[in-house]
């Protein structure tokens, strides 16, 4: 038994590549297995539903440090055997490159996982630039942090990890559920990124993710406070899909990122944990 999907080919290439490298990581999460694919669809096996444990969840949080601790080559690199111009989010474009072309997080995140969506999303000119003053910010470095203890320099994320991108699998045998990473657009990034990502729209047993994740790979000081910073960008992508409420909660983030900046020189620490939700 498997699973269809269907996708611009550029989409799908996203998703494969995506899936095997994330697949690749020693003791990671667990990954749908693709079975068959064509130029625009892909097959996977498929999986019975099942309801997680916070043991479970636990469990899914200490291989997702590990699938993050494979690493990858630099900021914005792309899972091996993809075009840089064919990597896909949601069939939207996500900047990547095979070579080393930005610096920092900051600017990797700001100038290929920001300001492209603000782009793209139907946005009044004075709320624009309120955004893209906010990302400034972020291009600065004022949110840079080291990434959690076991990645050794840029981590290898799924890319697009809300809540509904993890499948709760029951296990062979009935005993318990595997938290299994669906739809990926993977690439080297910052683990932050994923772990906010969960809590946009509430992964269940969030906690015990987190508790898990840090049990095998301890978050860096102050990571609370930068959940929203790395939420910002599935903000933006929403907005850029469906605009509605995503555009005035983005407004909400940039504001108070820039009063934060103006009040003090030093790194910027947000107060909120989770604005979309």
């Amino acid at each position: 038994m498997s699973f269809h999907k269907s996708g611009s080919p550029a989409a799908i290439a996203t998703e494969v590549a995506s899936l095997f490298w994330l697949a690749d990581a020693a003791g990671g999460a667990a990954v749908a297995e693709v079975v068959n694919r064509g130029q625009s669809w892909l097959e996977t096996r498929r999986l019975a539903h099942g309801t997680p444990s916070p043991e479970d969840a636990a469990r899914f949080g200490r291989h997702l440090a590990r699938t993050h601790a494979a690493g990858a080559p630099h900021w914005g690199a792309p899972p091996p055997g993809l075009r840089d111009t064919d990597a896909r989010l949601a069939e939207l474009p996500a900047p990547v490159s095979r070579t080393p072309r930005w610096n920092s997080w900051g600017e990797f995140y700001a100038e290929a996982r920001l300001r492209p969506y603000l782009r793209l999303a139907e946005v009044p000119r004075e709320a624009r630039l309120v955004l893209h003053r906010a990302i400034d910010l972020v291009a600065e470095g004022r949110f840079d942090a080291p990434q959690p203890a076991l990645v050794g320099g840029v981590a290898r994320i799924h890319g697009d990890l809300w809540a509904g991108n993890v499948m709760w699998a029951i296990t062979p045998g009935g005993r318990g559920t595997t938290g299994t990473l669906l739809d990926p657009s993977a690439h080297g990034g910052h683990a932050e990124t994923d772990l906010a990502e969960l809590a946009l729209f509430r992964a269940p047993h969030l906690d015990s993710i987190i508790a898990g994740y840090q049990e095998v790979s301890p978050l860096a000081d102050g990571w609370q406070h930068r959940v929203s910073v790395h939420q910002f960008h599935m903000m933006l992508v929403h907005a850029a899909l469906y605009s509605g409420n995503y555009i005035p909660q983005a407004l909400t983030l940039a504001r108070r990122l820039r009063g934060d900046a103006e009040r003090s020189r030093q790194p910027v620490r947000l107060g909120t944990a989770d604005l979309a939700s």
